[in-house]
């Protein structure tokens, strides 16, 4: 069983930057898959970025030339930054980890942007 722990969620003025955390209760290096979504309001949950262990990068259109996703191996972190920060970008923002065929999802974090 992963754990997965999101943090620096909150209010973003409409073009800052946002930076989210997950911290995984295990070594990153372990789970081949790792992503972020997100899910506004009366809308799907959707894929905003993913990172493989071997470092390819994934971003979906909404987000990509504005986005890092990174892992941090030091502190079992995935990272997004999301710069250029827009009103539609407003979500609960999940971490999310691929392992021998199992899902885990943190919790979230809720990210509220000011126009």
């Amino acid at each position: 069983q992963i754990e997965l722990a999101e943090s620096g969620g909150g209010l973003v003025q409409a073009g800052g930057s946002l930076r989210l955390s997950c911290i995984a209760s295990e070594g990153i290096v372990n789970i081949p898959i790792m992503a972020w979504y997100r899910q506004a309001p009366g809308k799907q949950r959707e894929l905003v970025a993913d990172a493989n262990r071997n470092g390819a990068t994934y971003y979906t259109d909404a987000v990509s030339g504005r986005s890092t996703i990174s892992r941090v191996r030091a502190t079992n972190a995935l990272i997004l930054q999301i710069e250029r920060v827009k009103p539609e970008d407003a979500a609960v923002y999940y971490c999310y980890g691929r392992k021998f065929g199992e899902d885990y999802w943190g919790r979230g974090t809720q990210v509220t942007v000011s126009s």
